[in-house]
């Protein structure tokens, strides 16, 4: 069979990796793709992930495609697997009235608080005056939300009143994410650590894959503004197996029957963004695919040929199919522009040399320049190592980053080791 990936990023990168490796698979598509994800794929960088009408163009000259993978967000909440299911296309991901579990953090979170699925107090406002005065007189910290998409930073973790009412402009005075932030979440600040769990669904049944714990603050010791993600690491030690039954019984259970009630049948990968706090397992947010960098370090332990599993999910077969795991642990780190997640400059000259044979090379913002590799985003590259334990596999991954430069690279120094 023949796939098309729809998306140019870093987890796109891990997905088409996981797919070369199947026997099954002949050709692999990508739309735009990126230079790491073309040395695997045949890459169209002139078609974009959410020119619907260019995609469908392309996938009636290429009549060979069986399979359509779309990844990223945007083209979910928009309907690009509606829209090719209307055209009779098979297509790996969400339908639009799916995907709105992440499209909109207040549908997420009143479809939480009506199906008891635990999770912080929260509050949605769309008047500017209501959110600033409600902040005002809650304990902080906070942590203010934009309803919408806002590419992984539209969250705001508010110590105080003053942070607080900069986010509330930021979003809705200011509309730094457009519409995104026309509507605003405000909840209860939740400690402890995070915990990732990506599903496999076919509408039935999840599939939960290993676990992994990623890393949002740009700075070490979790400082600094939220990013897309500055690294990951798989498995989290904090997801035991008493945390893995609560997480079944009383999350991923009732979030499929939550989903069955309301009419809503979730084909692709549900991400559980969840929080080990003191008074247990809470979900923080749901997405709608697969999580980035998650999908690096957790693809690289997977066993079970992906293209099976994305076959069971589109065709509703997923409980017949046994899912392995390497019994392995895996770090990405993520090695960003200058300046990011705020202004950074583009069309730098990347080298890398005497990278080791096993170190995962996924590029998120690359592009070519004639021969020569540059960036062409904010998170550059994921350098993705597996090992015995996270210690080795940490060790090497930034032992090899010694091999990669270009101009104001920046990467934290403590993925793995989180707290």
């Amino acid at each position: 069979m023949n796939v098309l990936i729809v998306g140019g990023g870093g987890r796109e990168h891990a997905i088409a990796w996981a797919l070369k490796k199947s026997p099954k698979v002949n050709k692999i598509y990508a739309v735009p793709g990126n230079a790491g994800i073309a040395e695997i794929a045949l890459c169209y960088p002139e078609i974009k992930s959410g020119d619907f009408d260019k995609i469908a163009e392309f996938l009636k000259k290429r009549k060979d495609i069986g399979l359509t993978v779309v990844a990223p967000d945007n083209p979910l909440a928009d309907g690009l697997v509606d829209f090719f299911n209307e055209r009779g296309h098979r297509a790996f991901g969400p339908v639009k009235s799916a995907a709105q579990i992440e499209s909109s953090k207040a549908f997420s979170k009143q479809f939480m608080k009506k199906y008891e699925i635990p999770t912080a107090r929260y509050e949605v406002f769309d008047d500017y005056v209501e959110a600033v005065k409600y902040a005002l007189s809650s304990k902080h910290p906070l942590v203010i939300k934009a309803d919408g998409l806002a590419v992984g930073k539209g969250v705001y973790v508010c110590e105080n009143t003053r942070e607080s009412k900069h986010a509330i402009d930021e979003l809705m005075q200011n509309k730094k994410f457009g519409k995104s932030g026309e509507k605003i979440i405000i909840e209860e600040f939740l400690e402890g650590p995070e915990i990732t769990i990506l599903a496999f669904s076919d509408g039935k049944t999840f599939a939960p894959m290993v676990s992994a714990q990623d890393h949002k603050r740009v700075f070490d010791d979790d400082k600094g503004p939220n990013t897309g993600g500055m690294g990951a690491f798989s498995p989290s030690r904090f997801y035991t197996a008493d945390v893995a039954k609560d997480f079944k019984e009383n999350i991923m259970k009732k979030t499929l029957d939550g989903f069955k009630k309301e009419g809503i049948i979730f084909k692709g990968v549900l991400y559980f963004g969840l929080m080990l706090t003191s008074e247990g397992l809470k979900v923080i947010e749901y997405n709608a695919r697969f999580g980035d960098p998650e999908t690096q370090v957790v693809l690289p332990r997977l066993k079970t040929d992906i293209l099976d599993i994305f076959n069971a999910c589109v065709d509703g077969t997923l409980s017949k199919l046994k899912i392995e795991w390497e019994k392995n642990c895996c770090v990405c780190v993520i090695l960003a522009s200058g300046g990011y997640p705020g202004e950074f400059e583009k069309g730098l000259p990347i080298t890398v040399k005497d990278i080791d044979d096993d170190v995962m090379l996924f590029h998120a913002g690359t592009a070519k320049s004639g021969r020569k590799l540059i960036t062409d985003g904010g998170r550059v590259l994921g350098v993705t190592v597996c090992g015995k334990s996270i210690v080795d596999a940490r060790a090497k991954a930034y032992k090899n980053i010694e091999s990669i430069k270009f101009e104001n690279m920046h990467f934290r120094k403590d993925i793995g080791i989180k707290k």
